[in-house]
């Protein structure tokens, strides 16, 4: 999968001149939480976030009046407020590889360009919704976390354990394990019994972390407050 898949195409932009209450109406009026700043010529030169536009207000504790606040807010332009140093990635760019930018530059979103020219953007929150997708998120069936060696065949061999109890891979994911040798693997599967799977699997040396049953209305939740 690429970040063309799962980016925002065409996304919305402002100019440098665009001003502090225009960027944030259009924030609200949207749900976004990032804008692209782009110049006269169309070419991207920024980009800015709601906490830029937020940190811009005054304090609360501030002795300006409410007249005066207004009048400073209505003069600041996206060109003093935006964010001029970008890391940008291709259309082609495969979606852990932004993932994997985004965390290592301690950023929220990505702009993706073609031929120098914006076409798209990709954010956390669209990671984070392929995360769900990858590992079944909205999908009911038995959850097991295996703890597996890295030796050949040990995929294959799940595979055939779940297939000989009659079930079907919905996810399946690997994880890094205690160390270089080991590794975890997440797979939500429907079809196969539960115990008789679970002991088919120790049987073949995989060592079965956890197995839980998510219902259709998925894992339970509270809300708090």
């Amino acid at each position: 999968m690429q970040v063309k898949d799962r980016m925002t195409a065409n996304p919305i932009t402002v100019t440098e001149d665009c001003s502090f209450e225009d960027a944030l109406h259009m924030m609200k009026e949207k749900k976004i939480r990032r804008l692209p700043v782009v110049n006269k010529n169309g070419r991207l030169v920024g980009i800015v976030a709601d906490k830029d536009l937020f940190t811009a207000s005054p304090s609360p504790a501030t002795s300006l009046s409410v007249f005066e606040v207004h009048y400073l807010l209505s003069k600041m332009k996206m060109k003093s407020l935006m964010t001029k140093r970008l890391i940008t990635v291709g259309c082609d760019c495969p979606l852990e590889e932004a993932a994997r930018i985004m965390v290592d530059h301690k950023i929220g979103s990505l702009p993706v360009l073609k031929e120098n020219k914006l076409v798209g953007i990709i954010t956390e929150t669209d990671i984070f919704k392929t995360f769900v997708e990858i590992l079944g998120g909205r999908d009911k069936g038995l959850r097991l976390t295996l703890d597996v060696s890295e030796k050949k065949g040990v995929l294959a061999g799940i595979a055939n354990e779940i297939v000989k109890e009659n079930g079907n891979i919905l996810s399946l994911a690997t994880f890094s394990g205690k160390d270089a040798t080991a590794r975890i693997i997440t797979v939500k599967v429907t079809g196969a019994p539960k115990e008789a799977l679970l002991k088919g699997l120790e049987s073949q040396g995989v060592k079965v972390l956890n197995a839980i049953e998510i219902s259709e209305h998925g894992y339970e939740f509270r809300i708090i407050g």
